[in-house]
């Protein structure tokens, strides 16, 4: 591919040249003021209206089953379905079970529901950004949740500024609201065209989103056209129904979410993943596939290979294999590219636990707990500054000396990304008596940005960037360091996919520096 031959542009596949990194990621991060991860989910009830089904308390409990994806802000919105020039919201900051009391539920009671809950960057942590997002229309409100970052959110910007249209916020999700509202083609009687305008947005920007986007009476799920941020669908059938023989039509309810691991926890089943560039529609009749917009010729989806090693909770689904699967197999991976004399194999809990089984199982090494997590400290890498990270490595672990003292240890985590973890935990396990440490990374080094929805700022941020594996070590106080390979991982990922390989697609670029489209800012 070319290489980039102005500022802000690059070429699909190209790499960003160190000199350029801090110069346009300050520019795109600037702009938007988002580059956050984060968790959709969306309820339909089925059959006659008003529903007897709790609609905000599905969604809530969906929402609580997606609180690992973004823990500064979440939201609620809610339509009866009637045609009322309001919708039902309540959105705050903090935790899910502490936004949403009583009072704040029922005030939410409505017939369908979309939810949202985020992190971002601490420029952007504030009450005006929380999702979703709500617009008052020609025809009705209209509400919208997203997860991503647009590629081209500058462009974008530049055309609804074009439109005489001013924004009150540097969100993603309002610049997607205001574009669909802009655009036509139109739409019959009082209905606008949304799916077609939905189709004309999705010809403005490639990716990275998921949306959910609620109407009056149905909510319009979106993936983009690469796939790149996870999406899928489920359905809530009658207590005591079988779930592989009762019918769609039996279905109470519809759900869609960021991932599979909601559903178990509203009773609802999983159906199937939204594809690439899909338009499906939830409505009191069911579940309608509405357009498929293809990808340019020759080119693969370019899912979040991220998803897989540290985003996603290990009992979601994706391509047909669990998360907690791929991740046993990258531990399998790392013990064949790179083993170790030890005694005993560890993990970083939870986060390295299903590779240390993989690396245990491969190695015939026995596997043993030697870390103890205080499990209501947050995770390190989605608090919004560093002070706040190293704050919380000082306060998460303990260590198990009787399983640590004169024990040569194989310690596995999913990924390291600052360093600013790995040197306190080796110190404590060194303190309680290990004799050795060997520290086994069962990812690629993360040595480039992510703009497409990663808290992954900048360059010098990644430790990866400055020492290569045995400087890392050297400096980290471990006695060994080695990580997975890129092929190593894909491999891993690929090993119980029921996907074709035809059909599927990674996203590496925060490994790789390889970018599935052109970047603009």
């Amino acid at each position: 591919m070319e290489q980039p031959s102005e500022y802000g542009k690059r070429g699909a596949g190209a790499v960003l040249p160190p000199e350029l990194d801090q110069e346009v990621a300050s520019a795109g991060a600037g702009a938007t003021g988002l580059t956050h991860e984060c968790g959709l989910f969306g309820c339909v009830a089925t059959g006659e209206w008003p529903t007897q089904m709790d609609v905000a308390q599905v969604v809530c409990l969906g929402l609580i089953a997606l609180q690992h994806r973004g823990q500064e802000s979440a939201g609620i919105a809610t339509s009866d379905g009637s045609g009322r020039q309001n919708f039902n919201v309540h959105k705050g900051m903090g935790l899910i079970s502490t936004i949403f009391n009583n009072d704040a539920m029922e005030k939410l009671r409505g017939n369908l529901g979309i939810g949202h809950t985020r992190y971002s960057t601490a420029a952007s942590s504030s009450l005006v950004n929380c999702q979703p997002f709500l617009v008052h229309t020609a025809y009705g409100p209209l509400s919208l949740a997203h997860n991503g970052e647009l590629v081209n959110a500058g462009d974008l910007r530049s055309q609804v500024y074009d439109r005489g249209v001013g924004l009150s916020t540097h969100s993603d999700s309002e610049l997607i609201t205001q574009t669909l509202c802009l655009d036509p083609p139109g739409g019959k009687g009082c209905r606008p065209d949304w799916p077609a305008r939905i189709r004309h947005l999705m010809a403005l920007t490639p990716l990275a989103y998921s949306l959910l986007i609620m109407d009056n009476d149905r909510i319009y799920g979106v993936r983009d056209l690469y796939g790149n941020r996870p999406l899928c669908l489920g359905r809530v059938i009658p207590e005591g129904s079988d779930p592989l023989t009762c019918p769609d039509a039996d279905a109470e309810a519809w759900v869609i979410s960021s991932e599979s691991c909601s559903f178990q926890s509203i009773g609802a089943r999983y159906v199937r993943e939204v594809l690439p560039g899909e338009i499906v529609e939830l409505s009191r009749d069911g579940v309608k596939s509405l357009a498929t917009v293809e990808r340019p010729a020759g080119q693969l989806p370019a899912f979040c290979i991220f998803e897989f090693v540290y985003f996603s909770r290990p009992d979601t689904v994706y391509e047909g294999q669990t998360v907690y699967s791929v991740r046993k197999e990258s531990g399998r991976m790392l013990w064949r590219e790179s083993p170790v004399e030890a005694d005993v194999v560890s993990s970083v809990p939870e986060s390295g636990t299903a590779a240390a089984f993989g690396f245990a199982r491969e190695s015939g090494l026995p596997f043993r707990e030697v870390l103890c997590k205080n499990r209501y400290v947050g995770r390190t890498f989605i608090q919004p500054n560093t002070r706040l990270r190293k704050l919380g490595v000082a306060m998460k672990f303990g260590a198990l000396s009787e399983e640590v003292a004169g024990k040569r240890l194989v310690l596995i985590d999913d990924s390291i990304v600052r360093g600013n973890t790995v040197g306190p935990i080796i110190k404590l396990l060194r303190d309680a008596g290990a004799r050795e440490v060997h520290i086994r990374i069962a990812s690629p080094p993360l040595k480039y940005p992510c703009y497409m929805g990663i808290n992954i700022p900048t360059r010098e941020e990644l430790v990866a960037n400055r020492l290569d594996s045995e400087r890392l070590a050297a400096h980290v106080g471990a006695d060994s360091l080695a990580y997975l390979s890129v092929e190593g991982l894909v491999q891993a990922v690929r090993h119980g996919a029921k996907t074709k390989e035809e059909d599927s697609g990674y996203c590496t670029a925060c490994l790789t520096g390889k970018y599935p489209v052109e970047l603009k800012w």
